[in-house]
C-alpha cells in the first residue's frame, strides 16, 4: 500500500534493483582462466575483474573513478564521545579541499577524482539519545542528495564519511541491525581512551532504549540513529546500483549505511566491495555478518576515504592486468 511517505520511493527502489550481468561476468571468468593457465594464478585480481564486469555489464575497465566523502555533524558529540571538537569536521574537510590530506595524495597517485560534500555542518543532526537524528523527510532528501554523487559518467565509486561522533552513530546502527551488546560495537574512533569509550557505550545504550521498537524498520533506524553522511551514503549506494557503477566502501559510517540497505533488501549491496576493516573492532564483526571480505589489511584508522582510495588503485590494476595481458598461443 502506498502511503505517500518520503521513504516510499526508496522502499520501492529496493525491491526493483537490477542484478549483475552474468554474461559479462562469465566472459571475464573465462578470460581469467586462460590467463591463469599461462602463469601465476591471478587470485583476487581475477575476482576483482569479474566483479567489475558483473556490475558494469562490460569488459573490466576503470576510466572515471571517484572518491566521494560526505561530512556531517552529530548532536551526540555533546556527550564527549570524540577527541575531535565539533568544529574540527569543518577544518578536516577544508584541509582536504586544499589538497593537504592523505586522501589527496592517494587520489593523485591513483588518478582518482575527489569530491567532498559538506552536509550542513553548521547544523548538527539531533542528539540520538533524546530525539531522532533526522525526520523522515530530511533523511529522504539527504539520500536524494547523495544520489547526485553518481552523476557525470563515473565508472567506479568510493564512498566514505567524515564527522566527529560518526563512529558512535555507526555503532548504534550496527547494534540495532545485528544485535549484541553496545560494547561489542563501540571502538576507539579518533583515539578515544577508556573513559571515552565507556561514554560511547552509554550513548549507544541510551539511544537504542529511547527509540525502542521504532528501530525495527531499517530505514527508520537510519534516520533515527544515523546522520546526514549515513543517509547520503545510502542514497549514493542505491544510485550507483541503478547506474551500474561498482562501489568501494570505506569506514564504519559507510559500512553502517550499507548494513541498513542490506537489512532492508538482502541483495542491495551485492555491488559493493569493502576496502578494509579499520581499527574500529565493529567493522570486522559487521563485515563477517554481511559476508564482505575486506580487500586490504593495513591497520588504517577509520574514515576519510584512505582505504577506499588505496583499494581503487588495486581495482584499477586488476582491470589493466585483465585487459592488457596477451594470451600465449
Amino acid at each position: 500500500m502506498t502511503t505517500g511517505l518520503p521513504f516510499d520511493d526508496y522502499r520501492q527502489l529496493l525491491k526493483t534493483l537490477p542484478g549483475p550481468d552474468m554474461a559479462a561476468r562469465d566472459r571475464a571468468a573465462a578470460r581469467n582462466e586462460m590467463l591463469s593457465r599461462q602463469g601465476p594464478s591471478l587470485g583476487r585480481l581475477g575476482e576483482l575483474a569479474e566483479w567489475l564486469s558483473a556490475w558494469t555489464g562490460r569488459d573490466p575497465q576503470v576510466l572515471r573513478p571517484l572518491v566521494a566523502l560526505f561530512a556531517g555533524t552529530h548532536g551526540l558529540a555533546r556527550h564527549g564521545v570524540s577527541r575531535r571538537a565539533a568544529d574540527e569536521t569543518q577544518a578536516m574537510i577544508e584541509h582536504a579541499a586544499a589538497g593537504g590530506a592523505a586522501v589527496n595524495q592517494l587520489c593523485a597517485a591513483n588518478d582518482l577524482g575527489l569530491k567532498i560534500f559538506d552536509l550542513a555542518l553548521h547544523m548538527p543532526v539531533g542528539d540520538i539519545t533524546v530525539e531522532p537524528a533526522l525526520d523522515e523527510r530530511g533523511c529522504a532528501a539527504t539520500m536524494a542528495f547523495g544520489m547526485e554523487a553518481v552523476a557525470g559518467g563515473i565508472d567506479l565509486l568510493c564512498v566514505g564519511g567524515v564527522g566527529a561522533g560518526g563512529t558512535t552513530s555507526a555503532a548504534a546502527l550496527m547494534a540495532t541491525l545485528f544485535g549484541g551488546d553496545a560494547a561489542d560495537w563501540v571502538g576507539p574512533g579518533a583515539g578515544a581512551d577508556d573513559e571515552m569509550i565507556k561514554r560511547k557505550v552509554e550513548v549507544v545504550e541510551k539511544a537504542i532504549a529511547h527509540h525502542g521498537t521504532n528501530l525495527k524498520d531499517p530505514l527508520e533506524a537510519l534516520r533515527r540513529l544515523g546522520g546526514r553522511e549515513f543517509a547520503a551514503i545510502a542514497g549514493t549506494i542505491l544510485a550507483a546500483r541503478v547506474e551500474k557503477v561498482p562501489v568501494i566502501l570505506d569506514g564504519y559510517a559507510a559500512l553502517a549505511a550499507a548494513a541498513v540497505l542490506k537489512a532492508a533488501e538482502p541483495a542491495a549491496v551485492d555491488h559493493c566491495l569493502l576496502a578494509h576493516c579499520s581499527t574500529e573492532p565493529g567493522m570486522a564483526r559487521a563485515a563477517r555478518l554481511m559476508e564482505l571480505r575486506p580487500l586490504l589489511d593495513l591497520s588504517l584508522g577509520d574514515g576519510e576515504g584512505i582505504g577506499a582510495a588505496l583499494a581503487a588503485g588495486v581495482v584499477k590494476n586488476a582491470a589493466l592486468v585483465h585487459s592488457g595481458m596477451v594470451v600465449r598461443t
